[in-house]
């Protein structure tokens, strides 16, 4: 009879759950407003700017109701909410302004990639705000237009923004924002965050040139791995907000819309041009970093070969001195050169001359 073989089944490794970042609810019925962002904010606050060439008004308010009835034919009126977690501000300012339920749910579902989608009455833009705050943390915000006649409408995830200088320029009427349409606002204002990808990009720039230093450095101890890795994560979280857009300001281009003066489209394809200027450079960046890891690796190989190499040199002029010493060890009685009156310092003269002839050798090879 035949005996069997029980195989055992190796044990496969239970794979951790990956954590969403975002509480996205599947299988959700169309505009069902959930926000899926991590920067709660109990209140919402609402920046009210009204201006015209001669008129300016801000005012900050807690309550979206205050928003109201701001379509007047001679201002431009910005309404900026910071905060998208309380989803009834949010339902009845949509309410209010006629805003279709799915761009709704786009505005509190921050994994929305950029997109522009037209309506008859406003245009709606998704894009995402980046950049380091105070403490040098790459900072990554959803931002949310609706451009109406004579309104513009921003919704923001939490306070603090990129827009101060903007904010700026319409208080002291500099610049051709308090004489131009809420569509010129709306190009301000992605043109204030492009410029701040031109700041990302000069950062990361700066951090590749160091860690480049750090590692034709002939003296670099430290470990930059983990660096290296945040640098790959940071370019690539900006290459994934930066490439849907430059295709959202290359359809605002091209959109045919009463809500956009022909004026103002002379200054998008500029936005245009400089919003491709970004993803080219991230392109170069993105391969350099990558190519961080590999010079690392490479330098760590290197001194590593300079290590084996110091070793396996001291192992070789070492094997023939053992040798030596090795016969002159054993105990047999006849071995001749044991009765030799200076036999002892003949046997260290020819292991010192073992010794310098390995070190000459090695040194017309080159390989000390």
């Amino acid at each position: 009879m035949t005996k069997r073989i029980k195989i055992k089944k190796p044990k496969i490794p239970k794979i951790p759950k990956i954590k969403l970042a975002h509480k996205k609810i599947q299988n959700d019925v169309p505009g069902t407003l959930t926000y899926t962002g991590s920067k709660e904010q109990k209140h919402v606050t609402v920046d009210l700017i009204d201006y015209s060439p001669s008129i300016h008004k801000n005012v900050t308010v807690d309550d979206v109701s205050q928003a109201f009835n701001k379509k007047h034919p001679e201002e431009i009126s910005w309404i900026n909410i910071n905060g998208l977690s309380d989803i009834d501000q949010i339902e009845r300012l949509g309410e209010h302004y006629k805003l279709h339920p799915l761009i709704l749910e786009d505005i509190v579902d921050t994994s929305q990639r950029p997109k522009i989608d037209e309506y008859p009455d406003y245009l709606f833009v998704v894009f995402k705000m980046l950049y380091y705050n105070d403490e040098g943390v790459f900072m990554n915000e959803h931002i949310s237009l609706v451009l109406g006649e004579n309104y513009l409408i921003t919704f923001q995830e939490a306070d603090g923004d990129v827009f101060d200088s903007l904010r700026q320029r319409i208080a002291n009427a500099k610049g051709r924002v308090r004489n131009a349409g809420a569509d010129y606002l709306m190009f301000a204002i992605m043109d204030a965050v492009v410029d701040h990808y031109f700041t990302l990009i000069e950062t990361m720039s700066d951090r590749i040139e160091a860690l480049e230093d750090i590692l034709f450095s002939n003296t670099a101890e430290q470990d930059i791995t983990q660096d290296i890795q945040e640098l790959k994560r940071e370019v690539l979280r900006l290459r994934k907000a930066v490439f849907p857009f430059r295709e959202v300001v290359n359809r605002l281009e091209k959109i045919d819309s009463q809500l956009i003066d022909e004026r103002t489209i002379t200054y998008i394809r500029d936005l245009y041009d400089h919003v491709t200027q970004v993803t080219d450079s991230i392109d170069i960046y993105r391969e350099m970093t990558w190519g961080l890891m590999d010079m690392y690796m490479t330098t760590i190989s290197n001194k590593m070969n300079e290590v084996m190499k110091v070793l396996t040199i001291m192992a070789s002029i070492f094997i023939p001195l053992t040798f030596m010493a090795g016969i002159y060890g054993m105990n047999f009685d006849h071995i001749p050169e044991l009765h030799l009156r200076y036999g002892y310092y003949y046997l260290w003269a020819a292991m010192i001359a073992v010794f310098l002839g390995l070190l000459y050798y090695f040194k017309r090879k080159k390989w000390l």
